[in-house]
């Protein structure tokens, strides 16, 4: 599944960069170089639409079906 997200990276007054993707609250990341911080970046984007992910699907009933789709 591909899907493309919006990183909006600054230089952090303390040093290094600051990141952060609009559409995804929460979602953050800083590094010592911009590579860095775009990597931290994406692995909080990761991590919060999993947590998300199973979050929505607990109480699903067991007979539902359940079917992965791909938005691209």
């Amino acid at each position: 599944m591909r899907n493309e997200f919006t990183a909006i990276i600054e230089t952090a007054a303390e040093g290094g960069y600051f990141a952060y993707c609009p559409e995804i609250p929460g979602a953050n990341g800083q590094g010592e170089t911009v590579e860095e911080c775009r990597d931290n970046l994406i692995q909080a984007i990761a991590l919060i639409l999993e947590d998300r992910r199973e979050d929505a699907l607990r109480g699903v009933p067991k007979d539902a079906i359940r079917q992965t789709v791909s938005v691209e």
